[in-house]
């Protein structure tokens, strides 16, 4: 692999010769030097193997070592680039909850999947079933998006809508709130 390029995305980890279905490798360890490893590709996913080792003080050859074992092991789940989502042209952000039809949630996150928009969808616990993070270009898409796509879907019983006002993105290098790099 060239110094300046990183490794694709893993997948989940199997440990070598073992049958598919075995279960999983139970994760390894990390150490600070892994952890900001972490946090730098978190900030810059283009960050190349020279770069990495430089900031974290380590040879290139056990950044480049570190990365691909954090991508085997599936703590590193891929590169992707953070979108300002207004300037993409989706104006329109908000937080969704839905009450759902117990024992539907595998039926219901394919269908959610699907959504144009749907940035996040997580099973949770409390006084609904699933939180859903969805962007779209007004509020106008927003509303036919929930009242006619989502509740529409026959598992969900009900749904609630929190529009985002203002975000701050933590892994965001330009901000004061980012984790910061410590020499440890």
């Amino acid at each position: 692999m060239p110094d300046e390029q990183m490794a694709g995305a893993g997948s989940t980890p199997i440990p070598p010769g073992a049958a598919p279905g075995a279960p999983p490798v139970p994760p390894r360890p990390l150490d600070p030097i892994d952890r900001s490893i972490m946090r730098l590709l978190q900030a810059d996913g283009r960050a190349s193997i020279r770069s990495v080792a430089e900031q974290v003080h380590v040879s290139r050859a056990n950044a480049y070592a570190r990365i691909n074992r954090l991508i085997d092991d599936g703590v590193i789940r891929g590169f992707t680039a953070r979108v300002n989502h207004e300037r993409a042209g989706q104006g329109a952000s908000a937080y969704i909850t839905l009450k759902i039809v117990q024992n539907s949630w595998r039926t219901v996150r394919e269908q959610l999947r699907e959504l144009p928009g749907a940035a996040h969808i997580a099973l949770v616990s409390g006084d609904f079933d699933v939180l859903l993070l969805v962007h779209t270009p007004d509020n106008r898409t927003l509303r036919e998006l929930v009242l006619t796509r989502l509740q529409s879907i026959p598992e969900v019983l009900s749904t609630r809508t929190l529009l985002v006002f203002e975000e701050t993105d933590l892994l965001d290098p330009g901000t004061d709130a980012g984790p910061a790099l410590t020499e440890e």
